[in-house]
């Protein structure tokens, strides 16, 4: 069931859409579709509904640059490869028993990879076709998504949260069937954007939209952003990487999240090697009897 809060943000965003339509339909001459919600409440054909109003969205070609360490498309036969598709796994299997759509990636302190993880594992969630997928670059500081995508800066969630676009700014990546809701260009002080009361209402509508919503978010410590981010997610991951995050950097920052949602903490840069022999082997053609050992 959607929230009721989030029909107003919907009648906003589709009449919105709507407006652009009609003003590309009257430069055409051409006819425009309507879309209805009629007395606060949702189109009865529901499901198809939101399908039809995402392909409104523009699509964007995608040119992943070989720095991304985008594996899960690049590499879908490497072993971080397998990794992510058996964290889209589990993923799966817990919300079997209970809420699980928004999923914040989020560090203790930058340069531990947690937007590489976001971007992989919204990546590999949107394999399954049937189920929507979004990713948004809630890092507003220092966004780093849309360049693992050979996108540059556009226009994004700082410019609707602002009010300097009336459309919230979503794109299809539609060769990985993926959808991105960018960063944009922030003010010198996100905090105050994102505590302006829209975000909540927007993140309900989004909600009612896709299946899975991946945020990709700022470290936890030491800014006060990450804990908005937090507030409205029904699970968080939190990325560490070997040899640079420090233990008593991970316990602070294991402090600052809720743990009825914490999910887990994932080890960016680990090398197991008895797994990553187990692979190689695997995918390794046999040898010749022939030849001998």
């Amino acid at each position: 069931m959607v929230p009721s809060s989030a029909f107003p943000l919907a009648t906003e965003l589709l009449q919105a859409a709507e407006r652009k339509m009609r003003a590309a339909s009257a430069a055409a001459g051409g006819a425009t579709p309507s879309t209805v919600i009629a007395g606060g409440a949702a189109s009865a054909t529901g499901r198809q509904d939101q399908a039809n109003f995402l392909d409104r969205f523009p699509s964007l070609p995608v040119s992943i640059p070989p720095s991304s360490r985008l594996v899960s498309v690049a590499a879908e036969e490497s072993l971080g490869a397998e990794k992510f598709r058996f964290l889209a796994v589990r993923l799966r299997q817990l919300r079997q028993s209970r809420i699980m759509k928004k999923i914040l990636i989020t560090s203790t302190i930058p340069q531990e990879g947690k937007s590489t993880v976001a971007a992989n594992l919204a990546c590999t969630l949107a394999r399954r076709k049937q189920h929507k997928t979004l990713l948004l670059e809630g890092d507003l500081r220092r966004p780093a998504v849309a360049e693992k995508f050979g996108l540059g800066r556009l226009p994004g969630i700082c410019e609707w949260l602002s009010g300097k676009t009336e459309t919230i700014n979503i794109y299809h990546l539609e060769s990985l069937g993926l959808w991105l809701l960018p960063a944009g260009s922030a003010p010198q002080n996100p905090l105050e954007l994102m505590q302006s009361g829209k975000l909540a209402p927007l993140m309900e509508q989004l909600e009612a939209w896709f299946d899975w919503i991946v945020i990709d978010s700022p470290p936890v410590l030491p800014l006060a952003d990450a804990s908005i981010w937090s507030r409205l997610a029904d699970g968080i991951l939190l990325v560490t990487r070997k040899g640079v995050t420090e233990k008593q950097q991970l316990l602070r920052g294991l402090e600052a999240i809720e743990r009825s949602k914490l999910l887990g903490a994932l080890v960016n840069s680990s090398s197991n090697v008895a797994h990553s022999d187990y692979y190689q082997r695997y995918s390794s053609p046999p040898a010749d009897p022939s030849k001998g050992s």
